[in-house]
């Protein structure tokens, strides 16, 4: 198999690992242009915040019609970079993230809107409180390859949209995907500073945009659990607030009403689409006795059908693996799973003349069970492990049985009960008939529990993350001289607050009116001298 990746001194060569050709070249930096980079932002996002926000809006704009204007060749560059099918690398990435710019842009009004506080007490009348967000300032985003333009949009777009300006790291392994988004900006015509694309070692880059003396105010990461949370460790030292998406190992359930055909054919999309390599795809499979010999037999038949190879056309249904790691990975897992008892239900075969690439070759195993490390660890790579259930109790349970909850999914043709069944896995995300989607829906929140990490993307609550909320109280007595509790203190004081206190949560009528007229006559001393 060919390296999907190496350096040549100051630049990364970047390789197709469909077919070992090379793509292009990226220019390293250099700590200090890292750190010079981190300067430059700091002194730019202030004027950038300090835009009106439809002036924002334009520069986003012309990102979403750069995106759709040159669709074709933004496709080619992520199928070529990753490997992925051009089919999923436009459905996926390329649709998706035009989809989510033009969402953000319609939304962001609405998200940065001052909110009004309701009051809390009757005590505070004269008391108006409204919420507003404010930007971080500079957002680091640490992007992965599996999605290295769908993950990373939905961080850039409403990070500049908000009033951050923003430093972004793709993975070594989709430069030319990066600077495709270096690109996009430049063309939109942002502020010098706002926006920078860094190309540096993962390990390296985290410890620079955490450095005591010279930090992002956020850091955005997705990736693998020990990575996020070397990162959280390193910016516990500054109390820098992270975003972690840790990747997933999701469960997808099959009652026994299921409709066969959608749930075989939403198996396979969900898990072998981007040839596995999705955080939030199926990796998990429990199908209740009754339908588990119609499923595996039309699921074997499906899957000895599709096609694998370099996406040369569109003719292509899975695509081949980003890295050659990745690929061990998988085979660990495969191999300890026959070791311990598992069987090949359908495998693809792939054609001779791709040996030398990154594939490997779609796989369903059954007879799988949680001993395996296959139903416990993220296989991240074209590999299904079906498993008969005696009943749902039991699929929720080894549902659940995983450090991972990133998404999970229920198929019936009973929506009431896949619901209430759904929400009882241990997942940020569940979807009922369906599975990944949402990602790609920009509306819907993104993020999982347990170790799949902290906050979320996406939506609302993700453009929330890119934000601060102040408070702001005003006063409507302004003319008063001191409020009711201020200096000088006394007894008359004292016994007004308590007034105020059995005033409005005496026991009955009468304490309440004795409360009532104690507080009251509090009222003069905030006009007196």
């Amino acid at each position: 198999m060919t390296p999907s990746r190496s350096f040549d001194f100051d630049k990364t060569v970047c390789v197709n690992p469909a077919t070992g050709d090379i793509v292009g070249y990226s220019q390293m930096n250099t700590p200090e242009e890292a750190r010079e980079t981190i300067r430059r932002a700091r002194a730019a996002q202030p004027a950038w915040a300090a835009l009106p926000l439809v002036e924002r809006e334009r520069y986003m704009a012309r990102i979403r019609d750069y995106l759709v204007d040159h669709a074709d060749a933004i496709g080619d560059t992520i199928s070529k970079d990753v490997g992925k099918t051009q089919v999923e690398a436009l459905a996926t990435e390329v649709l998706t993230s035009a989809l989510a710019t033009d969402y953000y842009l319609k939304n962001a009004r609405r998200f940065l809107q001052p909110r009004k506080v309701r009051g809390g007490s009757l005590l505070f009348l004269n008391k108006r409180s409204r919420i507003f967000r404010i930007p971080y300032g500079v957002i680091g985003i640490i992007a992965p390859w599996n999605y290295p333009l769908g993950i990373p949009m939905h961080e850039i777009v409403p990070a500049l949209l908000a009033g951050n300006a923003v430093i972004f790291k793709t993975a070594p392994e989709t430069q030319m995907v990066g600077r495709k988004i270096e690109e996009m900006i430049q063309a939109a015509g942002l502020p010098a500073g706002v926006f920078v694309h860094l190309n540096l070692p993962g390990a390296l880059i985290g410890q620079l945009l955490l450095e005591p003396d010279n930090h992002v105010d956020k850091l955005f990461f997705t990736g693998s659990v020990p990575v996020g949370k070397t990162l959280m460790a390193k910016a516990a030292e500054t109390l820098t607030p992270v975003s972690l998406e840790l990747g997933g190992n999701d469960p997808m359930l099959v009652c026994p009403d299921a409709n066969l055909e959608r749930a075989v054919n939403g198996a396979m999309w969900a898990g072998l689409q981007n040839s596995g390599q999705s955080c939030g795809g199926v990796e998990r499979i429990y199908v209740h006795k009754d339908i588990y010999e119609p499923f595996v037999r039309l699921l074997k038949q499906r899957v000895e059908a599709l096609r694998q190879g370099p996406s040369i056309h569109h003719d292509v249904d899975v695509g081949a693996m980003c890295t050659e790691r990745q690929i061990k990975t998988i085979q660990r897992q495969v191999d300890d799973a026959l070791a311990k008892g598992a069987s090949i239900l359908a495998q693809v075969k792939i054609d001779p003349a791709h040996a030398q690439a990154n594939f490997y070759p779609v796989t369903v195993l059954t007879d799988v069970d949680h001993a395996m490390e296959l139903m416990r660890e993220e296989t991240f790579g074209p590999v299904l492990g079906v498993m008969k259930v005696d009943d749902m109790e039991q699929a929720i349970r080894l549902a659940n049985d995983s450090s991972l909850g990133l998404t999970g999914s229920v198929w019936s043709a009973n929506t009431r009960a896949a619901v209430a069944l759904g929400r009882r896995i241990h997942a940020g995300v569940i979807t009922i008939n369906d599975h990944l989607l949402t990602h790609g829906m920009a509306e819907t929140p993104w993020g999982g529990v347990k170790e799949s990490g902290i906050g979320r993307s996406h939506g609302e609550l993700g453009f929330d993350e890119m934000t601060q909320p102040q408070v702001v109280t005003t006063e409507l007595l302004h003319f008063a001289k001191r409020n009711l509790f201020w200096h000088p203190y006394d007894a008359k004081l004292y016994d007004g607050l308590k007034g105020a206190l059995h005033l409005l949560h005496g026991r009955s009528i009468g304490e309440r009116l004795r409360g009532l007229l104690r507080f009251a006559m509090l009222l003069p001393r905030m006009f007196r001298d």
